[in-house]
């Protein structure tokens, strides 16, 4: 058996509107749709050398609203920044070995974050989605 952990999440009352009406939408409660959205954000931060191709055919799984949050999925400013900043160091003065390991880890997770985008975005369009347009919700008919 699982171990469970009790967790109080605090959230802007659009995100928690938006997370209700998608909870409304599927007919789920809203602490599975919360769960979800941890489990399919949790491997965008994994400093892992490779993302398991089992991890990506796992997303099958997700309801429509946690692969729409995963076909959002983006890394953070401040990573972005401090990508762009060691690749432009890197073709002006070259870097250390500390910054070099960044740079990898940097690159792997924007890597594992456009897999996990486009993953999302097949199997949404493969639901009925156009995911040429981010903000819709619902399947075209």
């Amino acid at each position: 058996m699982m171990t469970m952990h009790e967790v109080t999440l605090v959230l802007p009352e659009t995100t928690y509107n938006q997370i209700c009406r998608a909870a409304e939408k599927v007919d789920r409660p809203i602490t599975d749709l919360l769960v979800e959205a941890v489990i399919a954000a949790a491997p965008t931060f994994d400093s892992s050398t490779s993302m398991p191709r089992t991890a990506l055919a796992q997303m099958s799984y997700l309801n429509d609203a946690v692969l729409w949050q995963a076909a959002r999925a983006t890394m953070s400013e401040p990573q972005r920044d401090r990508m762009e900043e060691l690749h432009t160091k890197q073709q002006r003065e070259g870097l250390t070995a500390l910054e070099s390991e960044e740079e990898q880890a940097l690159l792997r997770l924007y890597r594992e974050t456009i897999l996990v985008r486009a993953q999302a975005a097949l199997l949404l369009k493969q639901r009925g989605y156009d995911v040429s347009d981010p903000e819709q919700v619902a399947p075209l008919v």
